[in-house]
């Protein structure tokens, strides 16, 4: 949702600033009606220009609001997702690497699949708990390190070798991921397929 932003211009403050150095430079301050005609003066031409120069507006996309389930443990988690998802997009937008940068993007859409899979479905607790303890930690510090190295601007045998290995790694932790989001889904394709096994059978019965 987008939130909208009026900023205002900086030419009616320095239009009233210009007329009170103006009118200093001319006319004795020290006699009240000349302090009154600057005052009416100085707001006159404020206004003037804040009509003449509006500002602009700009739109904001507002952050999103955490879902509450009613589950402490599953709000924690989703949070932790959140989080996770947040930080991937900054290592790809820093990053140069446009591979790698690739790979994250695909862990960040697997990774909100499985997180709204527990947010539709609480009975996916246990397995995003697994995934959240073990996948997205070590995924996390390893695009972290390729970043660091990465930003170095440096070559050596230790610091390629690395970069290369975390990248080569990143094709099979995205398999990894996919698999974690394919098993959230076993119990739902098991009832489907009983489903159209009944439903084959009544369908013979019937001729």
């Amino acid at each position: 949702m987008m939130r909208e932003i009026r900023k205002k211009s900086a030419v009616p403050v320095y239009g009233l600033a210009a007329i009170w150095l103006l009118y200093c430079l001319f006319f004795p301050l020290y006699k009240l009606w000349h302090l009154a005609v600057l005052i009416i003066l100085g707001f006159g031409a404020y206004a003037v220009l804040s009509i003449l120069f509006p500002g602009k507006i700009e739109y904001v996309k507002e952050p999103e609001k955490p879902v509450s389930t009613g589950n402490a443990e599953i709000d924690r988690l989703l949070e932790e997702g959140r989080k996770a998802v947040g930080e991937m997009n900054r290592l790809r937008g820093s990053i140069k690497n446009a591979g790698v940068c690739r790979k994250i993007g695909e862990l960040i859409e697997v990774t909100k699949k499985i997180f709204k899979s527990l947010e539709d479905d609480h009975d996916d607790l246990r397995q995003v708990k697994r995934f959240a303890a073990y996948y997205l930690p070590t995924t996390l510090k390893l695009l972290n390190t390729y970043d660091r190295m990465g930003g170095i601007g440096a070559t050596g045998e230790n610091i390629t070798g690395t970069l290369e290995r975390i990248d080569a790694i990143l094709d099979k932790t995205l398999t990894g991921y996919k698999k974690q989001l394919d098993a959230l889904y076993a119990n739902e394709a098991l009832d489907i397929e009983t489903d159209i096994v009944v439903l084959e059978s009544m369908m013979k019965k019937e001729g």
